[in-house]
Order: C-alpha cells, then structure tokens, then sequence
C-alpha cells in the first residue's frame, strides 16, 4: 500500500455532439470534474463524474474544500474505509446529488489507482463476470427527433448489431407516443428491443396507460415513468404493469435501491456510478440487485460502465451515448454492436491532457498536498 500524497481536481465543460432532449430537459453541457490522486509511490489514479448542464462548480467546491484535503495522507488501498469517513464528514448534505457526485470522482480515482497498482483493468478486478456486453443506443431516441428520424436510427443501429434502441417518450398525447413506437417496431421487426424512458414525467395513472400501450409492442421496458421519490407509486405500478418498470438513474444511495427492491417497484435497476458515489456502492447495488434476480442496466457514462457491467453477472446491456470523445485519445471499442472491456489497467479511459488542460474551465482547478 501507499498513502495519497496530492490531489489534483479540475472541470470541462463538454458540449453534447447530438442535441438532447426528453420529457423534463434539454441536455446542454456535460460539465465533468475531474479529480487525480497520486500516491507515495508516484503512481496516479484518474476518476471523474458529471452533470447535465448545471451544478459542477458546486461539486468542484466540496471536493477542494472538504473532500480531497480529507483524502492526503490515507492508504490508496483502503477505498471502504475512505468513502465511509468522507461520507459522514458530509454527512450533513448526504444523502444528495452534489455530495454523491462528488464521491464518485474521488472513489473512481482511487479504484483507478487500485487497478493500476495491481495491473489489471478494472472489469476484471472488480469481478471480471464477461470481457464485452451488448449495446443499446439511446442517441437516436431523443424526444425531440422526429418519427421517420426514429426509425432510420434504429434500422442504423440494428444493422451493427445493436440489441435495441431507447425511444424517449412523454408526447402531450399517448397517440402520439405510440405513433412513435408503432413506426419504429414495423420497421426493425420482432427480434430487437425497443426500450422507452419517461423521465419522471407521468402520474400514476397515466403511466398505467402508456405501459398498456407499450404492451402492443413488446417494449422491453419503462423507464422512469413517475418520480423517483414516489416509492408507492412505482408499487402500484409495477404490481399491474405489462411491460417491466426501470429505475436509478435519479437514486443517490444503497438504501433507496434497497427500498425499491425489497417493495417490488421495479424489475430493473439502472444505477449510475457517478450519482450513487462511485464504483464502490455501484458494485453493492448490482450485486443486492442479483440477489433480487433483478438486472442492472447502468445510465449513461459508458466509458466507465462498460467495465462494471462486464464484471457482473446481471448485466445485460449498455447504454450507448457518447460522452467523453473531445477528452480521450481512443473511442469505447465496439465490436458488431457489442463494447468490449477495456484490457489495460484501470478504468481503461484514455484521457487526453492536452484536450483536457485546453477546456479546463478557469478559476476551478485546484492542487492538495504535493510539493
């Protein structure tokens, strides 16, 4: 083991390549603190998290001022214990999105570091269940695209080997939802998966009556149909729905999972390292996940999780929107539809610092410890 002697943390601000829209936002920027731990040894460990469009400055603050001066001097190695106490020294403003999302740069860095130090990329240490996973794409399904645009994406994505696209819905009238999915269930046929997100946008009542319309083609499943909050409601729901019911990206802990599951309102979970605080509760969540024999399908930020999802068992697919292409030298590897598991060690991320120093946004960028 070695102890962490400096802290680096930094924020881009990406501009998303495709305009992205769904039932509740436009996606404008993806602001992305960074943060780099480096340890006695002189080794490094790079971890990250995001935003959509707002809040990074804030997470940029907590981890300068708080989080990382808590960090020096602590073993690399003992990641529980460090997200334990950084957990209760904000115990405070936790649970909440701006403390996880802060969590998470400092705990994919230090698993980062982890994977580093023993030479093995982060898919296998963490488990290593399967080297690739099929890919779903979510780029062509933006609300906002029309129905022929629709289905020339998901003919695109079909014809390399994708297992599904994701339609976003919440069109002022259910006509005009199923409209959407009619279109593209006739074009790509019966034997690839259509998925749909809500994102929180229904009632309880007219989620009922979007899952019955999704019924007539086969989607593979709802996704966030009603908010997050609203436990009760997702029981009423998924106790009646025909089509299963997805959930987390809008969750923050292991214990909001843990509720959801043990209630039976929901069939699928779809955590997001960055906003549960990072790769160490991530793993617990899918592994309490299989316990349920409920899958785990994560959102968004498929640099990272296409490791996580090839370490677990219960992973069966990836989101495919990409995130991090203006800052890293090397795509996600994509064979015939499917990602395959970085093999280098750690995250596998291949981060540019020329790109990164370039779109650095100034005045948040900070160094802990060192010399």
């Amino acid at each position: 083991m070695a102890t962490i002697v400096q802290a680096d943390v930094l924020m881009v601000d990406l501009t998303p390549k495709v305009m992205r829209t769904d039932a509740i936002q436009s996606f404008v920027s993806q602001e992305t603190p960074i943060v780099r731990l480096t340890d006695a040894d002189g080794r490094v460990g790079t971890g990250y998290s995001y935003t959509i469009g707002s809040g990074g400055p804030a997470i940029i603050s907590l981890l300068r001022e708080t989080l990382l001066p808590a960090v020096i001097g602590r073993e690399a190695e003992e990641i529980e214990g460090i997200w334990r106490d950084l957990l209760l020294t904000t115990h405070a403003t936790a649970v909440g999105a701006i403390t996880s999302l802060a969590l998470a740069a400092i705990d994919t860095a230090l698993w980062d570091l982890r994977c580093v130090r023993a030479g093995l990329p982060l898919w296998r240490l963490a488990g290593g269940a399967k080297p690739e996973v099929p890919l779903y794409s979510t780029e062509g399904g933006w609300l906002h695209i029309d129905t022929d645009a629709l289905v020339a994406d998901a003919l695109a994505m079909q014809a390399q080997g994708f297992a599904g696209s994701k339609i976003k819905i919440g069109k002022p009238t259910l006509a005009a939802d199923r409209a959407r999915l009619r279109a593209v269930r006739d074009a790509v046929g019966d034997d690839y998966e259509i998925l749909v997100d809500a994102n929180q946008s229904f009632t309880l009542s007219e989620a009922r009556r979007r899952a019955d319309m999704m019924a007539e083609f086969d989607i593979g499943w709802f996704e966030e149909p009603m908010p997050a909050d609203d436990i009760g409601a997702h029981v009423q729901l998924n106790t009646v729905s025909p089509v299963p019911i997805a959930v987390g990206e809008s969750m923050y802990s292991l214990s909001q999972f843990k509720d959801y599951l043990a209630s039976n309102a929901c069939t699928i979970v779809q955590a997001d390292v960055a906003r549960v605080g990072g790769i160490t509760p991530w793993l617990k969540i899918a592994h309490m996940a299989e316990a349920f024999n409920v899958t785990i399908c994560p959102h968004f930020l498929m640099e990272l999780h296409v490791s996580l999802t090839c370490a677990v068992p219960n992973a069966p697919m990836l989101e495919y929107i990409p995130q991090l292409d203006e800052i890293t030298t090397a795509p996600l590897k994509i064979i015939g539809g499917r990602a395959i598991a970085p093999s280098v060690a750690g995250l596998g991320i291949a981060w540019d610092w020329d790109a990164i120093d370039a779109r650095s946004v100034a005045g948040l960028s900070a160094k802990i410890g060192g010399s």
